[in-house]
């Protein structure tokens, strides 16, 4: 790990948020990634918003959280916030099926109608989606989800300010606190 890694995850967990400047280069807006549909889905389209990444899963103890998700979609897209949910299996087996069942899962249980991508590596290991190989680059290794459920915040300008793992709900005054300073 180098002096710019260890300083930026000291600085995420002492302040729960980096600067904008922090990673210096890229931005989530210079990443495309695949929808839940199989088209591409550039993030660059959110230029301007402050997006709420979360990994997501099916059959995992966390699932009602796709229900504050939602809420959070339906309270918050007017004012600026994108959800955008991305289905992994990467913890205990718990999202094996196909995105069009995911999908269906979604919707039918959770009437879910924000973002969604197809499913991805997110846990640092082999074939990690590059987008969250950037995530972990720019908050250090300790941001990387270590279970299902876990949230990275980015603001308008498309940096990583904060993140929030599984058990912080997308209810809690913490993230919505944290939701409502980037939007100001």
């Amino acid at each position: 790990m180098n002096l710019k890694s260890i300083f930026v995850a000291c600085a995420a967990v002492v302040l729960g948020a980096l600067p904008a400047s922090a990673d210096g280069e890229k931005s989530l807006y210079d990443f495309t990634v695949t929808s839940i549909d199989y088209t591409e889905m550039p993030l660059d389209q959110f230029k301007g918003k402050a997006v709420l990444l979360v990994n997501t899963a099916s059959y995992c103890g966390y699932t009602p959280q796709y229900e504050g998700l939602q809420a959070l979609w339906d309270d918050y897209r007017d004012k600026g916030l994108v959800v955008v949910g991305v289905p992994a299996n990467d913890f205990g087996d718990q999202e094996p099926g196909s995105e069009k069942n995911i999908k269906n899962f979604c919707k039918v249980n959770f009437q879910v109608d924000f973002p969604m991508t197809k499913k991805m590596v997110v846990d640092g290991k082999e074939g990690t989606a590059e987008v969250y190989e950037w995530l972990a680059g720019v908050l250090g290794e300790d941001s990387r989800p270590e279970w299902n459920f876990h949230k990275y915040l980015i603001d308008p300008e498309g940096h990583p300010v904060a993140y929030f793992r599984s058990k912080v709900t997308p209810q809690s005054p913490e993230l919505r606190a944290a939701i409502d300073k980037v939007l100001q």
